[in-house]
């Protein structure tokens, strides 16, 4: 017979106590046994038994009383309790029911009622607990598909987005970048005129002469290389930050393909290069880089790349809050990213913030589907799950520690390519 535990038989009567168990124990059930509802209540908290039989009428607190304090707890709840009583009349039996009891067995009972009541009541305890955990698996599955669907969606979604902001940035940026040199070549050229007329400037007709005085052509011809020169460096940060956009928003294929981490770590960071700027009274936020010599690494890069933006994202938001609520007077808002191989199976990447930090009591509930504590509108929940699942999908590991008032460290160990 399959284990299913014991069975407490609670009676002040002795031969009710011994007929039951050995009518119960010739089945092959575990029997235990109490002679009152105090001992039945001290056995139950030391340890459950899979099925109660419950005398109504006994001495000190009577079985309605017993069985009203064990489904007090919620522990106790999905057992099944069955009086045994004399006490057939409807009130008594609906106050048992109502009190938390399955069934009713008449006294004097019949051996072979007891037996299958209590077979049918051991089967529905199990059939249910087989139910509930079905469903918990099929919510846990679920659950785990819809965040993997809204993950999707969103890698999608922004995927087009930047893709499309990457293209739309890049034709314009390149005429520029491409059409510079040729435009430095002929101011080069109207230099060259130019500085022969000031040569020459007191043969020059006295209209041009005094609209050459009026020019500051001599600030002009210092000012313009210059100045061509700046815009040739700003178009390059352009086609610079182009690029990243692409980088980050680059589609994965149906297999992994081998990425540099580091350039997944800039990338991202461009994007958020404005969040570390000083705002109003809010200092800049220092960022110290420490990249160590990382092999390639086998993965999805978008994938990872999303991980980087939530993570970095979420640092950022916690030195910002720690900000605004004054924390960061004595201290440097500063964000590390320190990037290390301990092993050759492994490499591993820390993000870690000198904000808020993350109260103890929340700790454990960060990747919990749907759990914030950001405001209304400034958090989903599903930032640092979805980073989770899919730091799992390639077979690493993701860790958070934090510390109140001092600051989170993130660590993220992924397989070294061999």
């Amino acid at each position: 017979m399959q284990d299913i535990g014991f069975i407490l038989i609670v009676d002040d009567n002795p031969t009710n106590l011994s007929v039951l168990s050995q009518t119960l124990k010739g089945e092959g059930f575990s029997v235990r046994v109490a002679e009152d509802g105090e001992s039945a209540l001290q056995l139950v908290e030391r340890k459950q038994p899979a099925l109660i039989l419950l005398d109504v009428q006994m001495p000190g607190i009577d079985g309605f009383e017993t069985c009203k304090k064990l489904k007090s707890e919620p522990k106790n709840q999905g057992i099944p309790i069955i009086f045994l009583t004399a006490l057939t009349d409807v009130e008594n039996k609906v106050k048992g029911l109502s009190l938390g009891a399955v069934d009713y067995i008449s006294k004097p009972f019949e051996k072979e009622e007891v037996l299958a009541r209590v077979r049918v009541h051991l089967q529905l305890k199990q059939l249910t607990e087989t139910l509930e955990q079905q469903v918990a698996e099929r919510t846990a599955t679920l659950e785990k598909t819809q965040i993997q669907l809204v993950q999707q969606e969103k890698l999608s979604s922004l995927g087009q987005l930047v893709t499309g902001i990457a293209h739309e940035i890049n034709n314009p940026i390149s005429c520029i970048i491409n059409n510079l040199p040729l435009a430095q070549d002929y101011v080069q050229d109207l230099a060259h005129i130019l500085t022969l007329c000031q040569t020459y400037y007191e043969q020059l007709p006295i209209p041009l002469q005094e609209e050459i005085f009026q020019a500051d052509l001599d600030f002009i011809l210092k000012d313009l290389p210059q100045l061509l020169n700046s815009i040739k460096i700003s178009a390059d940060r352009i086609k610079d930050i182009s690029i990243s956009l692409r980088n980050f928003a680059r589609s994965d294929s149906s297999t992994q393909v081998l990425f540099n981490i580091h350039e997944g770590l800039d990338s991202t960071l461009l994007i958020l290069s404005h969040r570390l700027k000083p705002v109003g009274k809010q200092a800049a936020i220092q960022l110290v880089k420490e990249y160590g010599n990382l092999p390639q690494v086998e993965c999805y890069p978008s994938q990872l790349n999303q991980v980087f933006m939530n993570l970095l994202a979420n640092a950022i938001d916690a030195i910002e809050e720690a900000g605004q609520q004054g924390e960061m007077e004595n201290r440097i808002p500063t964000l590390k990213i320190c990037t290390t191989q301990p092993d050759p199976q492994s490499i591993l990447i820390e993000i870690s913030d000198n904000g808020m930090g993350i109260p103890e009591e929340i700790l454990p509930r960060v990747f919990e589907p749907l759990f914030t504590t950001k405001p209304m509108g400034h958090g989903t929940g599903l930032g640092l799950v979805i980073a989770h699942q899919i730091i799992e999908k390639h077979q690493g590991k993701l860790n958070l520690d934090s510390t109140p008032g001092q600051g989170t460290n993130v660590k993220i160990w992924l397989p070294a390519t061999s």
